[in-house]
């Protein structure tokens, strides 16, 4: 059961205590046919297994069981906000993420540098993960174009992605995206999904059809795939709703972004996972709440690379004491999402979730893995309740009723 925003709003309280998530973006995973665990349960451990002995362990489902969320999806769920409810495109996330200056009625779409064979069949969504040195160029060839009084903005974000925003008058975001998700088609055509968006659907496929005449001789980012049309929403924020004073700690813009659209401080900070321990360091006594987030172990998972992610586990693991040294009130490790190398994508599979507390009842759970912790305290449970776990841990809600 889903917990309303209002209720929460009513009985949360200010206190001192502090409040840490960290979020390793694509966390579970499925097991190694050839050993029977995950990567998760592969990955040498040893400081969060410890925590284990001092916390309460159990599996979230981001949206619902069986649905494969999206990043945003996922991440707005462990924020409280009910992930159907509070649906956004990743476009308005990764404009918002680099602080492109939006204007009331931009419409902003997230886009992929990818390649294409003869025919015009995608045989790489990623086209190499071309490095953003690349994608920046690139991006001032496609900038400023123009059809039918509709402008196209297009600016570089990490590696492959960038960010185009359309401006112009009564333009609607309801279009379908033109990334296909997988290989051996072509892109799809941009459609309308309501009549109103007629419009951007028409300067959207021109702009497509454009990027590719431009594109031609710059294999392998030699097309483009558009997603997540999306335009600025007005949400409650967190400060709002749960009387916290929240800051981020994330290196990717889509997710600085996504922090920002509820409400969060964006901190300046490094890529690596100990840059961010040393920003959390840094800003410790200013904030209450700390949402941490870390891109590696999606990337191997999504890459295939079961031992990447592996590694990338490790090497999180063996920094965290950096972090645990701080001694916040509650820490919560999970992640947005599932994203086993074996699937080379997101999947529905259920999340690990640690929650560690002084005023948690501990379980029997030692090892920090999904086999483990589906036999936790916690169960399982839908994501939008970890922020009420977090926040009653944390003494920061008051008695409900009479």
């Amino acid at each position: 059961m889903d917990i309303d925003l209002e209720l929460i709003k009513s009985i949360s309280i200010t206190s001192p205590s502090r409040i840490v998530l960290l979020v390793l973006d694509g966390l579970g995973g499925l097991t190694d046919p050839e050993t029977g665990k995950s990567e998760l349960e592969t990955a040498v451990t040893p400081n969060l297994d410890a925590l284990t002995s001092k916390g309460i362990c159990g599996l979230i489902d981001p949206v619902a069981p069986g649905i494969t969320p999206g990043s945003a999806p996922g991440h707005l769920a462990l924020f409280g906000y009910n992930p159907v409810t509070y649906n956004i495109g990743r476009g308005i996330l990764e404009a918002t993420g680099i602080d492109f200056d939006l204007r009331p009625g931009d419409v902003a779409a997230r886009g992929n540098f990818c390649t294409v064979d003869k025919m015009g069949m995608v045989i790489d969504r990623r086209a190499g993960r071309i490095p953003t040195e690349k994608s920046t160029e690139l991006c001032k060839l496609l900038d400023n174009m123009a059809f039918d009084d509709v402008k196209m903005m297009v600016r570089p974000v990490r590696e492959h992605r960038f960010v185009v925003v359309f401006r112009g008058d009564k333009l609607a975001p309801e279009v379908n995206d033109s990334d296909p998700q997988q290989l051996g088609i072509p892109p799809k055509a941009i459609n309308t999904i309501t009549p109103k968006a007629a419009k951007l659907a028409t300067a959207a496929n021109k702009f497509v059809a454009q990027a590719w005449k431009l594109l031609a001789k710059h294999h392998p980012a030699n097309m483009i795939l558009l997603r997540g049309f999306s335009q600025r929403p007005a949400w409650p924020t967190m400060e709002e709703v749960y009387k916290l004073k929240p800051a981020a700690i994330a290196s990717y813009p889509m997710y600085r972004g996504l922090a920002r659209l509820v409400g969060m401080k964006c901190l300046d900070t490094g890529s690596t996972f100990e840059e961010e321990i040393a920003t959390l360091k840094q800003h410790y006594d200013g904030y209450d709440f700390f949402f941490i987030h870390v891109k590696k172990t999606d990337a191997a998972g999504e890459d295939g690379d079961f031992a990447g992610k592996v590694e990338a586990i490790e090497q999180i693991d063996s920094a965290l004491p950096g972090l645990t040294g701080l001694n916040p009130d509650v820490l919560v490790v999970t992640g947005d999402h599932s994203t086993p190398a074996l699937l080379k994508g997101h999947s529905w599979h259920p999340v690990p979730i640690l929650l560690c507390a002084r005023w948690c009842r501990p379980d029997r759970v030692r090892k920090f893995g999904e086999t483990d912790c589906a036999t936790g305290g916690l169960g399982r449970f839908p994501a939008t309740q970890v922020m009420p776990l977090a926040m009653a841990h944390a003494l920061k809600l008051t008695k409900f009723g009479a």
